[in-house]
């Protein structure tokens, strides 16, 4: 199985590979990934093997991938799906020499497959899980559902014992309430305004016995470090210790992280659908992108709640150009909403764990 670049979409192929493993229960099941999104896949109970390349550019990227493609061949695999479908993608796939390749039939890179399968270049309102799950449709396998095939990454312990040792150390004791909420998105489209993510950590914040971690991604840490001290100029200076920034995550501690927490607010990049692997309620913000195709995909019964702006003409968009200019998909989404919507998910958690037996 090959899936290059983003954290999210990794996740995507997390039920797949289940599906896989429950397919071909003694087959020598091997993940091809980058660095980045390595961890998502690292723990899985159902993979042999997970292959780490790292990405170069020039010359040396493609005899990187070349020797790649050659040690691919002499594990003479069977069957090798490419759920990318891009170049790099494209071209370890058909290197491995398995006798059944499949992919998406996207020129001018279909004539690598034994197998290729349509996918239509327009925007779909169909979750990408389900995008993905065409390339099964030839094995067997039944159409996947959240609650019977969920996306998967298994807590590591380590990295569980390191997010404990780090909130003992900020002053958050064992039963309070935490609330992550991360400013990063992938592309600046997908981006809530600062001054909206501020207002909402101070409005979560400004609650007796509750901690807000603001997070981002390396890029971003100034934008953290903003939202941070904007919220904290709302607030009492006997409150301002109940928001802080935690530092550097990785992608173990940070799923770790939200499996302790009481809410998770977002939008649409990797760490929402890391939290989708967890029990955590969440709180997706949605700008451009249509939710059908990336909404949290887990058991319906854990919480989530999109917050999305609808009737608006231009959306979805191919992200390259924002028609109105003032980005109003997400510009809309006013701060009161998020924050009632949190407010919601924390205390719908709290009424579900006193009705639970000790």
């Amino acid at each position: 199985m090959v899936r290059l670049r983003q954290i999210g979409d990794v996740v995507f192929t997390t039920p797949a590979i289940a599906a896989l493993r429950r397919r071909f229960p003694d087959a020598h099941l091997t993940y091809l990934v980058e660095q980045a999104a390595a961890p998502v896949v690292a723990n899985s109970p159902y993979l042999d093997e997970v292959i780490v390349t790292p990405r170069r550019k020039g010359a040396a990227g493609v005899v990187l991938d070349l020797t790649l493609g050659w040690h691919l061949r002499r594990a003479h695999y069977d069957l090798a799906i490419d759920f990318h479908g891009g170049p790099r993608a494209s071209l370890l796939t058909w290197l491995s020499a398995a006798p059944v390749r499949i992919g998406y039939d996207i020129f001018p890179r279909r004539w690598m497959y034994t197998r290729s399968v349509e996918r239509p270049r327009e925007l779909r309102r169909r979750h990408s899980i389900e995008n993905q799950w065409d390339l099964l449709r030839t094995l067997d396998i039944a159409a996947p559902t959240p609650e019977g095939n969920p996306v998967e990454m298994p807590p590591d312990v380590e990295a569980t014992a390191a997010i404990e040792e780090r909130l003992a150390a900020a002053g958050v004791t064992p039963g309070a309430e935490i609330a992550v909420i991360h400013v990063s998105a992938s592309s600046p489209f997908r981006r809530w305004p600062l001054p909206s993510f501020v207002e909402t950590v101070a409005a979560l914040a400004s609650r007796s016995g509750r901690r807000v971690i603001v997070t981002s991604g390396p890029s971003d840490r100034r934008a953290a470090a903003g939202v941070i001290e904007g919220a904290r100029g709302k607030l009492p200076a006997l409150d301002r210790e109940r928001v802080f920034g935690g530092g550097d995550f990785s992608l173990g501690e940070l799923r770790a992280l939200l499996e302790r927490s009481a809410v998770y607010i977002g939008g649409d990049s990797g760490p929402l659908h890391i939290a989708a692997t967890t029990r955590v309620p969440i709180v997706a913000l949605f700008g451009p992108t249509p939710s059908e195709r990336s909404f949290p995909w887990r058991d319906p019964a854990l919480l989530s709640e999109l917050i999305e702006v609808d009737g608006l003409p231009c959306r979805p968009c191919d992200q390259r150009v924002c028609e109105p200019g003032d980005f109003r998909c997400l510009t809309r989404i006013d701060a009161g909403r998020v924050v009632a919507a949190a407010e919601r998910m924390i205390a719908s958690r709290a009424a579900c764990r006193r009705r639970t037996p000790a």
